[in-house]
């Protein structure tokens, strides 16, 4: 009996553990990637790790913003890319408006929310519409939305919207120019209380709005407004049956996600210190969505530990892969296209890894 019984714990430990590695199959597959990359492109360490920091300050945000969604049940929010769109609007206005330092600052928050709180509730209600396809739906949105806000800055600034900054103006004096120097807006986070460990800067105030934004993520989650959502991302019928209200719970997700996604694009864009007007948002929602996936997270479940290791894993790669592609290739391009490959890749595997759970 006791020969059996070990036998039986030790199927168990087999088991548990093809569990764990099959659950951490993405973050395993970008350790390999990144232990052989930085091996083969020679950089030093501390130039790595110090680049790989700077970017997970100013990515942090962005990528924490997808987890609401994802327990709410709709996936990857690839409508991000509105929220980011929220913000430049947001520091467009206030550029044109002459503001400075901290009050333009404050300006920009509070207008980039109110902004994402009215994009957030379409979104929802145009996603609420479309059960079951929340993914391919959101990235339509985001096509739109890129669309119609060129369209705003290329032709209705200088005619329907007043131009009093005229420095924001192209010499046609119709649209804004394509580059905006950010002046009194870049670094302002940055700058804040600064310090510096082993050579890498760092932020207080950077610091400090991450680590809000996940303590508000963590308690809303443990909150009866997050066990709602998480019951109505297991199943809406049985949640409906209790009654809750999944649209209500679907809109209010999506509307925190637009929200933390504009301020995600404001500390992004202070960090960089200008605004590429036309094309900032670019690839922000389809690198946010590589980095948590590459933390392990699932379309259907993800959490504030996901975010961290896959902004790490994925922002270490993304580093270390252009110099790697030289080496081996003696081509940086080759490293370039690796980085877009991988992060398209890491989203088609996660789908197809979770459409297989499921079946």
């Amino acid at each position: 009996m006791s020969l059996s019984y070990l036998q039986c714990l030790k199927k168990q430990k087999r088991r548990r553990m093809l569990k764990k590695l099959k659950s951490n199959r993405i973050p395993l597959l970008f350790i390999i990637l990144s232990v052989i990359g930085y091996i083969v492109s020679g950089m030093s360490l501390n130039f790595v790790m110090s680049e790989v920091v700077t970017r997970i300050l100013r990515n942090s945000v962005m990528v924490l913003s997808l987890i609401v969604p994802i327990i709410a049940g709709l996936g990857l929010n690839f409508a991000i890319s509105i929220g980011a769109l929220a913000a430049q609007t947001a520091i467009l206005f206030v550029l044109n408006y002459g503001l400075e330092g901290y009050p333009a600052l404050l300006a920009v928050v509070l207008l980039s929310t109110i902004l994402a709180v009215a994009f957030g509730y379409v979104i929802g209600a145009i996603l609420n519409r479309v059960k079951g396809r929340e993914m391919i739906t959101s990235i339509i949105i985001g096509y739109i939305g890129i669309s119609i806000y060129q369209l705003i800055f290329m032709v209705g600034f200088g005619t329907i919207i007043p131009a009093t900054n005229e420095k924001l103006l192209l010499k046609s004096g119709l649209g804004i120019q394509h580059v905006v120097n950010l002046e009194s807006l870049s670094g302002i986070i940055d700058d804040c209380l600064k310090f510096e460990i082993w050579g890498i800067k760092c932020s207080v105030l950077n610091l400090v709005i991450i680590t809000v934004v996940s303590l508000f993520i963590f308690y809303l989650l443990r909150s009866k407004l997050g066990i709602n959502m998480k019951a109505v991302g297991e199943s809406m019928d049985k949640s409906q049956s209790l009654g809750i209200d999944v649209n209500k719970m679907r809109i209010i997700a999506i509307i925190i996600s637009t929200v933390l996604a504009a301020y995600g694009q404001i500390m992004y864009l202070q960090n960089v210190g200008m605004l590429s007007v036309y094309t900032a948002q670019s690839n922000r929602e389809i690198f946010s969505s590589a980095a948590i996936l590459a933390g392990g997270a699932g379309i259907k479940n993800a959490n504030i530990r996901n975010v961290f290791l896959g902004l790490f894993l994925f922002h270490f790669l993304f580093i270390v892969s252009p110099l790697a592609g030289q080496t081996l290739f003696s081509s940086v391009a080759i490293g370039e296209y690796f980085r877009t490959f991988i992060s398209y890749a890491v989203i088609c595997l996660a789908i197809i890894f979770n459409v297989k759970e499921n079946i």
